[in-house]
């Protein structure tokens, strides 16, 4: 699989990036570790399952989002808030609202 990022550029699908980034949101927090990889593991089929030999780098962010968001909801804002560039806390409190309207994703379109 190949990762097209925002520059343009293409890099091979990593799965040791997507497990640092997903550790990474969940620092600190009170998850098993088999839970986490079972959710990377998820994550990773899903995205062989589409038979896409390219995809973008926002498609594998939106696999991390979605597992995120089942598995521990602060670690889902952290990476919601490193996506989306929060930069006050009314940015914060408009995601939670749409969050509550069931309308939160990081999709720029929000």
């Amino acid at each position: 699989m190949i990762v097209v990022k925002k520059s343009g550029s293409k890099m091979p699908f990593d799965r040791e990036k997507l497990a640092r980034l997903v550790y990474t949101a969940l620092r600190k927090r009170a998850v098993e570790a088999d839970r986490i990889e079972r959710m990377i593991s998820g994550i990773v089929r899903q995205l062989e399952s589409l038979g896409n030999v390219e995809m973008s780098s926002d498609q594998i962010d939106e696999y991390v989002m979605n597992g995120l968001n089942g598995l521990d909801d602060v670690a889902f804002i952290r990476l919601a808030s490193v996506y989306k560039n929060f930069s006050a806390a009314d940015d914060f409190h408009n995601f939670l609202a749409k969050l509550a309207e069931g309308q939160g994703t990081l999709r720029d379109d929000d």
